[in-house]
C-alpha cells in the first residue's frame, strides 16, 4: 500500500513537472518579452551592400520597385532589407531567441516562409545615407501621418499582404505577394507563372 502511494506521488510529480515545462515553452513562444517590439523605434547604421535583394519572382520585383518609387513621390525613402531567403537562413532566424542569442523574429522554419520562394520582402525607412529605422510613428515627410502606415497603404494598393495584419504573430516590416498560393502548395513544388522551374519543381508541379 505504501509503495503504491509512493508510485502515485512520483507519477503526479512528473506530470506536474511536465505541465510546468510545457507552460514555460508556451509562455516563451507567446510572450512579448522574447519578441522584437516592431512598434518601438530602433535603427541601424548600414551600407548599401548590406541589402542586396535578389531572387524575387519577376512580378514581385516589379511591385517592389513600384513601392519604392511611389513612396519616394510621397516624400518617404524606404529600403528593401530582404527578399529571397534560403531555407538555411530561415532556420537560423527561427532559432534566434530560441536556441541562439537575440529576440524572436519569426515563427517560420525553413520552407515555411514566402521569403523562401521569392514572394516576400521586408522594408525599413531610410533617414540618411547610412541609417535606416524601424519606427511606426516616424513622420519624416511631416504630413501628420505615420510614414510606415503610408508605405503599408501603398503596398496594399499594389496587391501585397502586410504581415502587420496577422493576429498570431504580427510581422510589421513584412510584405508578401503570394499569387494565392499557400505555403503547403509551394512546398509541394507548385509555383506561380513566371518562374523558371527546374526539373524537380516541374515534376512536383505536375503531380
Amino acid at each position: 500500500m505504501r509503495r503504491q502511494t509512493h508510485q502515485r506521488r512520483g507519477t503526479s510529480g512528473r506530470l506536474l513537472l511536465m505541465l510546468l515545462l510545457l507552460g514555460l515553452v508556451y509562455y516563451i513562444s507567446q510572450s512579448d518579452t522574447f519578441r522584437i517590439h516592431w512598434s518601438l523605434p530602433f535603427f541601424r547604421e548600414v551600407t548599401e551592400e548590406q541589402f542586396e535583394v535578389t531572387g524575387l519572382h519577376p512580378v514581385v520585383a516589379e511591385k517592389q520597385n513600384q513601392l519604392v518609387e511611389r513612396a519616394r513621390k510621397s516624400g518617404i525613402k524606404i529600403i528593401i532589407t530582404e527578399g529571397y531567403r534560403s531555407e538555411e537562413r530561415q532556420d537560423e532566424l527561427f532559432e534566434q531567441g530560441r536556441s541562439t542569442a537575440g529576440q524572436i523574429v519569426t515563427s517560420a522554419r525553413g520552407g515555411e516562409s514566402y521569403h523562401n520562394y521569392g514572394l516576400a520582402i521586408d522594408f525599413a525607412i531610410r533617414v540618411s545615407a547610412d541609417k535606416v529605422i524601424w519606427d511606426m510613428d516616424h513622420d519624416g515627410n511631416r504630413n501628420g501621418k505615420s510614414d510606415w502606415m503610408e508605405i503599408v497603404a501603398i503596398a496594399k494598393e499594389l496587391g501585397f499582404e502586410w504581415g502587420g495584419d496577422w493576429a498570431s504573430f504580427p510581422d510589421y516590416p513584412h510584405l508578401q505577394y503570394d499569387f494565392g498560393y499557400s505555403i503547403a502548395e509551394l512546398q509541394r513544388g507548385k509555383r506561380p507563372p513566371g518562374y523558371k522551374l527546374d526539373s524537380e519543381d516541374l515534376e512536383a508541379s505536375e503531380e
